[in-house]
């Protein structure tokens, strides 16, 4: 295909498909004005591939751009038989999806499934994916193409996209992008006589200044000039925007055709999809014959496509006769093409054209509407929450009753909110609490405007909302879990006042249990009581039940459990941990991706306290990479600030602090401080640990200064042990004796093992004799303590330390080489360095350690395949597993066996991968 001006470019574009041919995938999004010449080179990239790929395509429109996976069934239709080949849950999700059966799945389980697909096909041949207009694609369908896009490094697929504008936000952003820029007067001379090869030099110098390098006007402008449709002024000094010049272009063919004529190219216009015989049926509708649509046909402005479809051959044609024609034709069309669709589709499109029909003249229509309503459930059920969404907003705009209104946009804005657009659904609820009191849409809503605040907006404020609209909801099973998220605002808040009014509301709304998930509410009143009058007296009411009540949650449930922080102060982790492993085992094996990753999230503190830090290194990371792409930032935070405590471990001071500089910079403003806690806490450890004793107190006392932005009671006990350390090395032993009574209170009220080691351990620190010997034993010797490796470890240093200073060596090398052999299991450098400096001090002799031999350390990824491989998993499972096609498993256990000197998967089944294995990256 020969294309003027575009050298550069489509060497460009073949250097992607020969790179496919070899085996090495590509995305790439061509951008620029509309006209300029972008569907063009991907119709020279489709030519150039025909040969030897397989080549999917797909098309945004104007209309179907309101259709939930509109896009993804034109690109996937040339290969729907080979649906069925995909493993059981991905078919299903696709299946459901394109609407071919009635399951359900989450957007990422389809795209996993796309994934997979497009993985089986480039076995065969190199794949080109071609996807044109993308900022018409409906919305699924483009957050499956972004998913599938960025997953595509290892696959011999070639992904390319067209748009109007910049993709430095949106689906697109981080993709690899190229603008396409006007043609230089050169080439545009050369076009411009191409197309009118009898038009005079003087028109041909006017039209390329005019048309300002823009293909389409290039060939617009020379062929209207040189027919005199239109005149260019012959001393025009400056090139004129293409927009104005195109549309009078354009008008001036559209008014040389008869009426009917003209209303054949509206009917085109008002549903560019359909084929010619479903056009011609609603042409039959309003008396058009075949001279009519033999004179649309031939006026240049359409064209036919080897499918029978029929489309303009631009967009901006389109829209210049669609714009132009009056209302009551435009209501007349759609009328027309409602009545005759037919095919799989005609359920969705139906009620979209007759909405188009009475907003063309203003008239609002309830039965319109109640179609409406439906289509937006039935995408709603199909993964289309952004359609259903617009779907529910336009049937709430014909909705002849206010109630009716009310209901649609309460009901859209959760749509809306399910879809990630946030600002869409907090305009639908102030439309709604127009025409209605606040009370009924929290009631419609089931409380949305609290749940928006506390994902979005100011935490004090979110808890205030979500109980005012937990005494409004009527379901007292959504008013416990509204309840439940007030008081985890207001503990995210560090705002106690709030946090006892929360619990004291929620207790009067729901004084019985006799609803779902009501066995719980003792077991809140213990979490959430900030102090133990104010809650129950034996501790194993809350320990006891947690297993057994956490099998019985999902999905949103999992907002009912304590936060990680709070579960780990109460010392209730292990039962925590064993109802979590037993859920994500059983999600991995249903597929149900974001179940999964707040399951993930929820573990990574609790591996952490129990030494099992290569686990929560990966899970941190598995979870953030689902939470990045979901937009889940209150979900990737949970797994940064893991992946924070991990780095002030180790001493990456570096990580450290780029963490908490980014928590303290985005969710200060918002008030939620205990990440700011979490992220101060870090690095007054990481000080602590590097031996800046001042620094690390400056940070660590934050934790309980009433007003700080770091202050927040739980984060404040869980780091007791280091603010009382640091203060008897900077010689603040007033504030050691202050942590001692804070870990005393926390322990009695909680009997949790962990507190009461560690109030022994500050007891210690601070006595001096025999007295500071009794409670370092007694910290070693607390039932449970072993539990949490890193604290005992932390004990026998110190009491290694303490051993050493009063001359007893032989007990302190005891001391000492127990808590290096765990901080060298757990890569925690700087405390084994410090424990190897105590124990030359000793007289001891160390031999060196050896550094691991850099082929045995795997990345947290090819850990993750190399457990899931372990378990006998496929490649197919573990993709689906980690968001990543079946052929990049196979390129990390390639490089997984070399690493752990094993030929087969057989072999993974013998290697123990626990915190003994190095993990990088």
């Amino acid at each position: 295909m020969d294309l003027y001006g575009r050298r550069r470019e489509q060497a460009a574009l073949d250097r992607m498909l020969d790179g496919a041919r070899q085996g090495d995938g590509a995305t790439l999004v061509l951008w620029g004005d509309p006209g300029i010449g972008k569907t063009a080179l991907l119709e020279y990239v489709a030519e150039s591939a025909d040969a030897d790929f397989t080549v999917l395509r797909c098309g945004g429109t104007r209309l179907e751009s309101g259709l939930t996976f509109a896009a993804l069934h034109e690109l996937l239709w040339p290969v729907a038989d080979r649906i069925s080949t995909l493993p059981e849950p991905q078919a299903n999700a696709l299946n459901g999806a394109l609407g071919t059966s009635n399951d359900m799945a989450d957007r990422f389980l389809i795209g996993v499934a796309v994934l997979t697909l497009v993985g089986e096909l480039a076995k065969e041949r190199p794949v080109l994916i071609v996807a044109d207009d993308a900022q018409w694609l409906d919305e699924p369908s483009a957050q499956c193409l972004a998913f599938v896009a960025r997953r595509l490094r290892n696959e011999p697929v070639v992904m390319l996209l067209t748009g109007h504008d910049d993709p430095g936000e949106g689906p697109w952003e981080k993709l690899a992008a190229l603008e396409i820029r006007e043609l230089g007067d050169q080439d545009a001379r050369l076009l411009a006589r191409a197309v009118a090869p009898q038009a005079d030099e003087s028109a041909i110098r006017r039209t390329v200044r005019a048309a300002a390098g823009n293909p389409l006007a290039l060939q617009e402008l020379t062929t209207s000039v040189a027919a005199g449709d239109i005149s260019l002024h012959p001393f025009a000094d400056e090139q004129i925007a293409v927009g104005p010049r195109l549309r009078r272009a354009f008008r001036a063919r559209i008014e040389k055709l008869s009426p009917p004529a003209r209303t054949a190219l509206l009917l085109a216009a008002a549903d560019d999809r359909s084929d010619r015989n479903t056009l011609c049926q609603a042409g039959d509708v309003l008396g058009l014959d075949t001279v009519a649509w033999d004179e649309a046909l031939h006026s240049g402005l359409l064209t036919k496509r080897s499918d029978g479809r029929i489309r303009f051959r631009h967009q901006l044609m389109e829209a210049v006769v669609y714009e132009e024609a009056p209302p009551a034709n435009r209501q007349a069309v759609h009328h027309a093409l409602a009545a005759v669709l037919t095919g799989e589709n005609a359920d969705e499109l139906r009620p979209w054209h007759l909405a188009a029909a009475w907003e063309a003249v203003g008239r609002p229509d309830e039965e319109v509407a109640r179609l409406l309503e439906e289509s937006a459930h039935r995408s709603w059920a199909r993964g289309g929450c952004a359609t259903a969404a617009r779907a529910l907003r336009r049937a709430a705009k014909l909705s002849p009753s206010t109630d009716d209104a009310v209901r649609r946009l309460a009901h859209g804005a959760r749509a809306a909110w399910e879809a990630g657009h946030v600002d869409v659904a907090r305009g639908m609820l102030e439309r709604a609490e127009g025409f209605s009191s606040e009370a009924t849409v929290a009631d419609l809503s089931a409380g949305l405007r609290g749940l928006i605040e506390f994902a979005h907006g100011d935490l004090e404020t979110a808890c205030r909302q979500l109980t005012r609209d937990m005494e409004r909801v009527a379901d007292p099973g959504q008013a416990f879990r509204l309840g439940s998220m007030a008081l985890r605002a207001a503990w995210a808040a560090s705002h106690g006042a709030l946090q006892r009014e929360a619990l004291q509301r929620l207790e009067r709304r729901l004084p019985q249990g006799n609803f779902p998930n009501g066995e719980l509410m003792p077991l809140l009143r213990q979490w959430w009581a900030e102090d133990q009058a104010d809650g129950a007296d034996d501790r194993d009411q809350v320990v006891a039940p947690v297993g057994d009540v956490l099998t019985r949650l999902s999905g949103s449930s999992w907002l009912l459990m304590p936060p990680a922080p709070l579960a780990v102060a109460w010392g209730i982790e292990s039962a925590l941990q064993e109802a979590l492993l037993r859920e994500t085992d059983t999600l991995r094996h249903t597929d149900q991706v974001t179940a999964l990753t707040q399951a993930l999230a929820q573990t990574v503190a609790l591996d952490i306290v129990q030494g099992s830090w290569t686990s929560a290194k990966a899970n941190a990371l598995e979870g953030l990479q689902v939470a990045e792409g979901t937009g889940d930032d209150h979900l990737a935070a949970q797994c940064r600030a893991g992946l924070g405590w991990l780095a002030a471990a180790r001493g990456d001071e570096q990580t450290v602090a780029e963490f908490a500089a980014r928590f303290i910079e985005v969710w200060v403003p918002r008030g939620v401080l205990v990440f700011s806690a979490g992220a101060e806490w870090n690095l007054g450890m990481s000080a602590l640990f590097a031996g800046r004793a001042e620094e690390a107190l400056d940070r660590l006392v934050r934790l309980s200064e009433p007003g700080h932005h770091a202050a927040n009671a739980t984060i404040a006990v869980l780091a007791a042990p280091d603010t009382a350390e640091a203060a008897l090395q900077a010689g603040q032993r007033a504030t050691a004796e202050e942590q001692a009574r804070l870990l005393r209170r926390w322990a009695e009220r909680t009997d949790a093992a962990w507190a009461v080691s560690a109030t022994h351990l500050v007891h210690a620190l601070l006595e001096s004799g025999t007295e500071a010997e009794k409670h370092f034993r007694l910290a070693l010797d607390v039932p449970g303590a072993q539990s949490r490796p890193f604290n005992h470890a932390r004990t026998r240093l110190l009491y290694g330390e303490w051993l050493r200073r009063a001359g007893r060596r032989t007990d302190a090398r005891t001391q000492l080489a127990e808590a290096a052999e765990t901080f060298r299991r757990l890569d925690a450098a700087p405390l084994l360095a410090r424990t190897r400096a105590e124990q030359g001090l000793t007289g001891q002799h160390l031999r060196r350690d050896s550094a691991p031999a850099r082929d045995t350390i795997l990345t947290a990824q090819e850990l993750r395949v190399a457990r899931l491989a372990a378990q006998g998993l496929t490649n197919r499972e573990i993709g689906a597993q980690l968001l990543i096609s079946p052929r990049t498993v196979g390129h990390h256990l390639a490089n997984v066996f070399p690493k752990l000197g094993i030929v087969s998967r057989a072999d993974l089944a013998r290697i123990d991968f626990g915190d003994g294995l190095q993990l990088i990256g």
